[in-house]
């Protein structure tokens, strides 16, 4: 008799197996390395996860040595195999195989996929693109306090109103971890385009969908009003995948974005999520900039007056300056002699790329000039933006639409000038060079010019490279917008009329 499949508005079940032989098992566990793989089977053997990732068991009286992966009789047995495959050499490849062919051979269960998922996210921290999104009310009436602004989140409510909220023709498998050194918490969100909820429609659904179309991750830092959500385009994205593969991903995200809100909304209490013009793939930056803590609000440097340990938070006075006792003795005013000048050139000289480093030229006073470039970087940016804080972010992408009057009046006399000069010869025409050209067409003919011009600043870590160039006289600091200190705590944005909007 056939097997009959009917659509149903349950979730994916946690222990449904997906087959060892699909290309998406394969693909997500290739991508840990053999200690990687180790740990993970032997989370999957540990006795919290067991009932979940059960492996391929035999009984002790049957008889599997022909095979060439023979089958344990015990979950004992197993542990013990992949602890002493941890104590000697080998290749990712023989575990991987083992794991495959061998001891879950009967299939790989969702939970144990979404576990192989986030071990990779903890071994590669930058391997995800993460935006920040802020929780606000759905109306502006609403009653503002820290009720409202910070919506109470509880994990299984929230997922369960998060399942109500999806479409009826697909299927989530929704897995949340706490992050095991941040103060947030991880939901993997896995969907598939299916109103079945059976192990068949995981056969006959998985092939078609690309993973990155269906694999999302959402992390909620502790008592912040803002959620962190993955890009469409993830790390899984194959090269051969097409337009509409992408578009279908961005329909699925756009699914989901729709779905948060409503999952975190209670009767009178709606909620949406707004835009915050942040993003990096740095989970450490954006716990910093759009955490619980102070220095969400006070970037580059403002942040001294968010200070909650050492000398300045004991003083705690938003009036008082920095605390130069702390600087070196060099760096408290004065002239510095000149072994301790050559010291401190030679010192950050040798820091600069080589093509940088050539573009300066010592003069007879760079020590007192270095000296008051580091002062001036240390107020701009505060105890931001330095190289070893592992708040980097990778890319600051600002479009500038300022009026351009400096220019428009220069072109005017340029233009003037050129008119006077190459006049002569022309008065029996009744006409100069210049007076054929249409006013409306020059720029300068409006009364506000505002063209578009785009900065990108990319690199491992934008701001300390902004702050390396200050020290340096690159750039100069007291000059410099703040936008460009990371004060605004975005990654992309407009300016318009000095302020970044």
């Amino acid at each position: 008799m056939a097997i009959l499949s009917y659509p149903t508005s349950l979730s994916l079940p946690t222990t449904s197996l997906v087959p060892t032989t699909h290309p998406t098992v394969r693909r997500i566990l290739n991508r840990l390395n053999r200690t990687s793989l180790l740990s993970l089977a032997l989370d999957w053997l540990s006795d919290v996860n067991l009932s979940t990732t059960r492996p391929y068991l035999i009984e002790p009286e049957d008889d599997e040595s022909s095979d060439m992966y023979p089958a344990a009789s015990s979950v004992e047995e197993l542990r013990e195999l992949y602890t002493h495959l941890g104590q000697r050499n080998g290749t990712k490849r023989d575990v991987l195989e083992r794991i495959l062919e061998g001891d879950w051979r009967t299939g790989i269960s969702l939970y144990a996929l979404a576990m192989a998922d986030m071990q990779f996210i903890y071994s590669h921290p930058s391997s995800q693109k993460w935006t920040a999104l802020k929780i606000v009310p759905l109306s502006p009436s609403a009653a503002v306090g820290i009720r409202s602004m910070i919506p109470r989140f509880h994990p299984a409510t929230f997922l369960r109103n998060l399942h109500h909220a999806s479409l009826p023709d697909i299927k989530l498998h929704l897995n949340i971890d706490r992050h095991a050194t941040l103060p947030l918490l991880i939901l993997r969100i896995w969907v598939l385009e299916s109103p079945y909820s059976t192990s068949r429609a995981l056969d006959t659904n998985l092939g078609p969908i690309s993973e990155a179309s269906r694999t999302f991750y959402v992390a909620f830092p502790d008592f912040s009003p803002h959620i962190f959500i993955t890009s469409a385009h993830n790390l899984s994205d194959t090269a051969h995948s097409t337009a509409m593969k992408a578009d279908d991903s961005k329909s699925l995200r756009k699914y989901i974005l729709q779905a948060i809100p409503k999952a975190f909304s209670r009767p009178r209490e709606r909620y949406k999520l707004e835009s915050t013009n942040f993003s990096a793939s740095n989970l450490e930056a954006l716990v910093q900039h759009r955490g619980n803590g102070r220095t969400n609000a006070a970037g580059g440097g403002w942040g001294i007056y968010a200070e909650t340990q050492g000398t300045r938070a004991i003083h705690d006075d938003p009036l008082s300056l920095q605390n130069l006792s702390a600087l070196p003795e060099t760096e408290r005013g004065g002239v510095i002699d000149e072994p301790a000048s050559n010291q401190l050139w030679a010192s950050k000289n040798e820091k600069l790329p080589s093509k940088v480093r050539c573009l300066k030229r010592k003069s007879e006073s760079d020590g007192n000039s270095i000296l008051n470039k580091r002062r001036l970087a240390n107020g701009r940016f505060g105890d931001s933006a330095l190289p070893d804080d592992g708040l980097g972010i990778e890319r600051l992408d600002i479009l500038l639409r300022e009026p351009m009057r400096n220019i428009i009046d220069a072109t005017d006399q340029i233009s003037s000038h050129v008119v006077k000069k190459n006049t002569r010869g022309y008065e029996n025409q009744g006409q100069s060079p210049g007076s054929s050209v249409d006013d409306t067409d020059v720029p300068g003919a409006e009364d506000e010019w505002r063209p578009g011009i785009k900065i990108t600043f990319s690199g491992t870590h934008v701001f300390a490279g902004l702050r390396e160039l200050v020290e340096c006289g690159i750039v100069d600091g007291l000059r410099m917008p703040g936008w460009m200190t990371g004060e605004n705590g975005v990654s992309f944005g407009v300016v318009r009329n000095g302020r970044l909007l």
